[in-house]
């Protein structure tokens, strides 16, 4: 279906208007001034329209004379009530805004260069073309990161998940930047070149590995009087492409300066990276070897401590181009959950901690139907800051650790759960493979714990059902009243679905949030 360029030009200028208000009109117009498309808001005056429509050509002219006004880019000029933003869409056509008077230029050309980039895309555009016209909140984007990092700790940390980042392409002038993200968005490659002016954004959903992956993709313009700018671009990056063209040498030596603009940029950000070269369908014309890129991409992450990856692309024929999305996901998905693990687990320690204060021996026990299968050990265990542990028993039925900070960890099957009449607290999980006529077995199991623990021990019971098993009743047959009454233990019963990591982490903060209560 062909596009209607003047739809997306209302919609375009039209969410603008709604997302930046000291804007009070937009126009496109040609070096004669005659208006091309534009908005305004209803309060203001057509006659302004009018007016500024009729200015624009000699001011065009002056600026050019004065600016080198192609080169330059852009340009602002002040009126009595007004202030005006011009930005060059092409050699022929320029994008004018009307701001209020006391509206900051600043502050506005970062999104004039965004809607200047759409402008020229809808000019230019096929007739089965793919143009996106959402607008940007580059202010809301910096104080976003912890939105965002605050949403990953709230998600299923399983195998599965979803994830939203943004992440930044940069690299030269003509490294084939935008066709790489053309390749992967609209499947198709367009032959017509022409410079991004400023920055690019598109939005794209894919699948990798079971995880639903969106991306914000930030297309950089390379031309140096975008750099003031790009600071604004880069706020809330995520992760990162830097793209060099494999048949020019000095796109490739450019690396490490772009690099290093990534980094200045995103103080203390620890983001994924990858080295993108392109073109490999140009075999004849290499200058750039693939041993040349790995190399350069070790010693970046040698030398900063963090990871980055090489990869070669053709956007022309589509080569590796999805890889190289993928592996990106993977560094983020791989962070994300690096962070989220990291983060919960010096909250399970700080509560560790706490309770050592108050004991000089602390013991958990964790019982699962096999040892090869325990979640909530795993993830102590593999809390470096706990200390050293040592291993003083290893039978088939039962593990135990010791630690030199006085901490005891103790690992049962179903088999052995006699032994945990030391215990402070017990973490059990259950599950039922589909198949719930086990719960009677359950029911025994959790009335021999409940005789063989000592006075106010905290026992957590962790159920893995489907979700379409009648939870209410399951708990109405592990009904242990009676049992209780003869001994003070705290049960509790939490049910662990399919993305079970999450579930474990909370369900292990109760568990030592109430022990450390008692003591």
């Amino acid at each position: 279906m062909p596009i209607q360029k003047n739809k997306l030009f209302r919609e375009l200028f039209n969410k603008f208007l709604e997302a930046n208000q000291e804007v009070e009109s937009v126009i496109v117009s040609d070096s004669e001034g005659l208006v091309i498309a534009g908005e305004k808001r209803k309060d203001i005056d057509i006659e302004l329209v009018s007016v500024l429509t009729s200015i624009i050509n000699p001011i065009l002219e002056r600026m050019r004379s004065e600016f080198d006004f192609q080169k330059f880019g852009n340009a602002s000029f002040d009126t009595e009530d007004h202030r005006l933003l011009f930005i060059s869409v092409d050699e022929e056509r320029i994008l004018s805004l009307v701001l209020e008077s006391m509206a900051s230029i600043e502050k506005i050309t970062p999104y004039g260069f965004f809607l200047t980039e759409k402008t020229a895309q809808i000019l230019t555009a096929d007739e089965d073309a793919l143009i996106q016209v959402s607008i940007p909140n580059f202010e809301y984007e910096a104080g976003n990161v912890e939105r965002l990092k605050n949403q990953l700790y709230q998600m299923p940390m399983g195998i599965k998940g979803e994830y939203r980042f943004k992440f930044v392409i940069l690299g030269d002038h003509e490294v084939g930047k935008t066709s790489i993200i053309r390749r992967f968005v609209e499947k198709r490659y367009n032959t017509d070149y022409r410079a991004t002016i400023g920055i690019n954004i598109l939005s794209h959903e894919f699948e990798f590995f079971g995880n639903q992956i969106g991306v914000t993709l930030y297309d950089l313009g390379a031309q140096k009087y975008f750099k003031r700018f790009r600071k604004v671009y880069y706020s809330g990056t995520q992760a990162g492409f830097i793209v060099f063209d494999l048949t020019k040498r000095e796109s490739f030596d450019n690396i490490t300066n772009w690099y290093e603009e990534l980094k200045l940029f995103t103080p203390g950000e620890d983001i994924p990276i990858i080295i993108v070269g392109n073109k490999t369908d140009l075999v004849e014309e290499r200058r750039v070897f693939y041993q040349e890129g790995a190399k350069l991409a070790n010693m970046l992450s040698e030398r900063e401590k963090i990871k980055l990856s090489y990869i070669e692309t053709s956007a022309l024929n589509g080569s590796n181009v999805e890889d190289a999305f993928n592996l990106i996901s993977y560094h983020y998905v791989m962070r994300s959950k690096e962070i989220e693990d990291k983060r919960r687990s010096d909250v399970l320690l700080e509560l560790i901690k706490s309770i050592l204060e108050k004991k000089i021996v602390f013991t958990l026990s964790f019982i699962t139907e096999s040892s090869q299968w325990s979640p909530g050990l795993q993830i102590i265990t593999n809390m470096r800051k706990l200390g050293e542990k040592s291993m003083i028993r290893d039978y088939d039925d039962e593990q135990v650790y010791q630690y030199t900070n006085g901490m005891i960890v103790k690992q049962h099957e179903y088999s052995a759960i006699e032994d945990i009449s030391s215990t402070d607290g017990i973490f059990c999980i259950f599950d039922t493979h589909g198949q719930l006529k086990v719960v009677s077995n359950w029911k025994e199991m959790i009335i021999k714990m409940i005789e063989n623990a000592k006075e106010n021990t905290v026992l957590l019971i962790g159920i893995r059902v489907s979700e379409s098993s009648n939870w209410s009743e399951i708990i109405e047959q592990l009904n242990v009243d009676d049992h209780l009454d003869k001994k003070l233990v705290d049960l509790l019963f939490f049910r662990i679905g399919t993305d079970f990591r999450l579930d474990i982490f909370d369900q292990l903060k109760v568990m030592l949030s109430h022990i450390d209560d008692k003591y």
